[in-house]
């Protein structure tokens, strides 16, 4: 069993920068493959960036690309989300996922734990 919990979220102007973390529990953080999702109200659950077990296969979605920075710190069994040039179109609630594998995915239902979730509000 792995319990995830998210942190660093809040509010901030468009351009400023958060930067989010989800503290893992449980056995082998380091083979576990990681993902950030988010979810604006009223829409789908989405993918935002994805880090495989050691960190050498990073994905992200198009819209965040050159702005978010997904990495992971194996030793506290933590990964984070660099969010920077943030916009409107980020806020959302964004939650961290893991799943053991040694493969990425960018699937949300490829997943199998989740965090609670931490908003992120972007203002103009």
């Amino acid at each position: 069993q792995v319990q995830l919990v998210e942190s660093g979220g809040g509010l901030v102007q468009t351009g400023g920068s958060l930067r989010l973390s989800c503290a893992a529990s449980g056995r082998a953080f380091s083979s576990l493959a990681m993902g950030w999702f988010r979810q604006a109200p009223g829409k789908e659950r989405d993918f935002v960036a994805a880090i495989n077990w050691s960190g050498g296969d990073i994905s992200y979605t198009e819209s965040v690309k050159g702005r978010f920075t997904i990495s992971r710190d194996n030793g506290k069994n933590t990964v984070y989300l660099q969010m920077d040039s943030l916009e409107s179109e980020d806020t959302a609630v964004y939650y961290c996922a893991a799943v053991y594998t040694r493969r990425l995915f960018k699937e949300a239902s490829m997943y199998l734990y989740w965090g609670q979730g931490t908003q992120v509000t972007v203002s103009s």
